[in-house]
């Protein structure tokens, strides 16, 4: 399977480019699913079609779904649910307030990924497109197999064997005081087994022959800088972009006065998409003047985008991590287009490197030749964080 996912920062056009995709799969004979796992939904309106969270046919080859985290959490996750639910309900919320509190933050970047993981699995498409959440939302997202299992290792799984030990003790002391129960088996081993999800789909995001993320951007300033962000963090995660979309650029065409200033920013900001986002191929859409909603209106954006190409392919195939050897030296070479060195943080713990920028970290698991040997070095060359290991075993 195919896996493409469109994010950008909120409001730039992702949806609309998503589904355009979609009716270009679909039209080369791709049996398509698009999927949206933004809380906030406009897939519907964009195709200006009823869609729920089961795939909804839009025609021929397509299919259309946006992510309902509650029903997500009913059938997946049932035991934990009537879990928090019976605790919340101990703490005095009534049965509905309960039920929607149940759904903690951060759950729908959760189920996004195991739906991701589910259709993959079921192999019942040809390509699967992501309609993300914006930006920063999107990075949780495609952070979670990393950042989880650092978690699930160190204390979920020491945690999940001393709660299950000693359940059978505590709970007939601890109900009569708290109102409800400690969790069960079930419960406690729900959590794991999404984990293990969640862990074999990084082995999907990962691969760049399969999986790739598209970039939706305005020439704006704020939203290149984000973008720009957003294209360092993808690498530091081993997530390979192929292609990015300016959008909504002002016509040549348009004389209005009005439009003027506009005019001279954008070409100055689409001249540094060019610039900064070298060597990935862009391609521009204009603003059209009329909203991108219903069939007919994507019909002229998809014209726009891919004319006779297949958006299935993989545009440019980014290698954002590599290991490259000297003699008995060896350096690790991780992808961060525009991030300067003084705002990376490394640190090494056994045969795992800490690599921190901002508020987004990644564990990254060593390689064998690499896990005994300390780093001596980095340095940021050609946008490549180059960190040297010396020959020297830890003790």
């Amino acid at each position: 399977m195919r896996v493409i996912l469109m994010t950008g920062k909120g409001g730039v056009g992702k949806t609309s480019v998503a589904a355009a995709t979609g009716l270009r799969c679909a039209e080369l004979g791709y049996k398509t699913l698009v999927l949206s796992t933004d809380p906030a939904h406009s897939l519907a309106d964009s195709f200006d079609l009823e869609l729920g969270h089961d795939p909804v046919k839009v025609k021929p080859n397509l299919w259309g779904a946006e992510l309902d985290a509650l029903m997500e959490l009913e059938g997946n996750w049932g035991a934990v649910k009537r879990y928090i639910t019976q605790v919340l309900q101990a703490r005095g919320l009534d049965g509905v307030q309960a039920e929607e509190l149940a759904i903690l933050p951060g759950m729908d970047e959760i189920f996004g990924l195991v739906r991701m993981k589910r259709h993959y699995d079921e192999g019942d498409f040809d390509v699967l497109i992501i309609d993300s959440a914006p930006t920063g939302t999107a990075l949780r997202l495609l952070s979670l197999p990393e950042v989880g299992g650092w978690y699930m290792r160190r204390f979920y799984k020491p945690l999940q064997s001393i709660s299950v030990a000693l359940r059978p003790l505590v709970e007939p002391i601890f109900r009569p005081i708290a109102g409800f129960s400690l969790p069960n088996k079930e419960v406690m081993d729900a959590p794991y087994e999404f984990y293990e999800q969640i862990e074999a789909l990084e082995k999907v995001l990962t691969d760049n022959t399969k999986t790739t993320v598209r970039l939706v951007m305005n020439p704006e300033k704020m939203v290149i800088k984000e973008s720009l962000r957003a294209h360092a963090y993808l690498s530091l995660y081993n997530v390979s972009t192929d292609l990015v979309v300016a959008n909504r650029i002002i016509p040549e065409t348009v004389n209005d006065p009005f439009f003027e200033r506009w005019k001279e920013s954008q070409k100055i900001h689409k001249q540094e998409i060019y610039d900064n986002f070298h060597p990935l191929p862009i391609k521009e859409v204009p603003l059209y003047s009329e909203e991108m909603c219903g069939l007919e209106a994507l019909e002229r954006l998809k014209e726009t985008l891919y004319k006779d190409e297949d958006p299935a392919q993989v545009y440019y195939k980014e290698n954002t991590l590599k290991v490259v050897q000297d003699g008995s030296n060896y350096s690790l070479e991780l992808y961060l287009p525009g991030i300067p060195k003084q705002q990376i943080q490394l640190n090494k713990t056994g045969d795992e490197l800490n690599i921190r920028i901002g508020n987004h970290r990644r564990n990254l698991v060593l390689p064998q030749a690499l896990a005994a040997l300390n780093p001596s070095g980095a340095k940021m060359e050609d946008d490549y964080l180059k960190i040297k290991f010396a020959n020297v075993v830890n003790v």
